[in-house]
């Protein structure tokens, strides 16, 4: 009898185990871009640079894991392990973290889906549909970095779609530990004993999306504290964020608009600028899509303006792999620095000019 007890209990753990693999899901995922760029302008003195660039080419490399796991009754818990990679060198992106693009475990069921750990914001979110470009070498990152590596360390979210409005938000005790340097890193690591406005951040986003257009705002403010970077060295200190974009399908092409208002609070005084954005993606070929875009960031009371337009052509040899080129302009006023290429350098209130191709291959 014994015996057979021990038969069945193994039997319905057996069972047991089974229902479990079947019911959840790992995924290994991932994406390989690099490629060459070469830029002129790149010091006072006017020089030239080829080089192979560290931070993306069409967008940046990385590895992933992802699981879902059905829970019963329409909810499920996922997690998201990602890390980004530089193939220039072989390192790991965001400040040499090991999982620097998202590492979050959560909830979804028909409420939405709440994730707790480090992932991106609305701001990133925000943008993804009308800037064509995306996180690009030329794109609008160079001019404001952030917005390709809008991600929140110790952040609680919450993403909903219902009937095309999309409503989201993200609340940060401490928007980023690290300060490893990057366009990321602020060293702000926040959760600061009788400070809780230390290195708070807080995005929100409400969006109506069809296939066919789409309108987006977005709201993002994080406040400083002492070592924090770009002067933001108090919790008194803030960098502010409001986006409007939309996009909307003309026959075959896309075409995508946006503005970025943006406040900054710093120790260094108050900066205001506003950062627009047009572009349109056209499939020339099944296989070849062209890519443009201008943009224009004007800095309140300041000479020191930036416009830029570029272009990027891409072939597609199959869904996976792709090789693509790129041209772009950079017109920098007043002692205004921005570089072309996403981490580059420039001579400040030059104009840089560059061209790229590159390789890409996602798994």
């Amino acid at each position: 009898m014994k015996n057979a007890i021990r038969c069945a209990l193994a039997l319905l753990a057996a069972a047991g185990a089974s229902n479990a693999v079947a019911q959840s899901n790992v995924t290994v995922y991932g994406l390989l871009d690099t490629g060459l760029v070469y830029t002129n302008n790149v010091n006072a003195a006017g020089d030239s640079a080829t080089k192979m660039p560290s931070l993306t080419g069409s967008f940046p490399s990385r590895i992933g894991f992802r699981g879902v796991e059905d829970l019963g009754g329409g909810l499920q818990a996922l997690f998201t392990l990602e890390a980004g990679l530089a193939l220039d060198t072989g390192t790991m992106g965001q400040g040499n973290r090991l999982f620097g693009r998202q590492a979050s475990i959560g909830l979804k069921g028909d409420f939405g889906t709440v994730t707790l750990g480090r992932q991106i914001n609305m701001t990133y979110i925000a943008t993804m549909k009308a800037d064509v470009m995306g996180p690009n070498l030329f794109a609008i990152g160079s001019i404001d970095p952030y917005l390709p590596n809008a991600r929140s360390d110790n952040a609680i979210g919450y993403l909903g779609n219902f009937n095309n409005f999309v409503v989201g938000a993200t609340y940060s005790t401490g928007r980023d530990a690290s300060a490893a340097g990057g366009p990321a890193a602020t060293g702000c690591p926040g959760e600061v004993p009788g400070n809780s406005k230390a290195c708070r951040q807080i995005t929100g986003m409400l969006s109506y999306e069809t296939p066919q257009f789409g309108l987006t705002t977005s709201y993002d403010i994080l406040y400083g504290n002492t070592g924090a970077a770009a002067g933001l060295t108090s919790s008194d200190n803030s960098d502010k964020r409001v986006t409007a974009s939309g996009y909307a399908k003309v026959g075959e092409a896309k075409i995508g608009a946006g503005v970025i208002d943006r406040t900054t609070r710093a120790a260094t005084g108050l900066t205001e600028s506003d950062l627009y954005f047009l572009g349109v993606s056209y499939p020339v070929t099944p296989f070849t899509t062209l890519d443009a875009q201008v943009a224009r960031r004007d800095t309140k009371n300041s000479p020191n303006d930036v416009n830029m337009i570029v272009a990027r052509l891409t072939y597609y040899f199959s869904k996976r792999t792709a090789v693509y080129g790129g041209i772009g302009r950079m017109k920098n006023s007043g002692a205004s620095a921005v570089a072309l290429d996403a981490g580059g350098t420039v001579g400040a209130g030059m104009t840089q000019s560059g061209v790229m191709a590159g390789l890409r291959h996602s798994f």
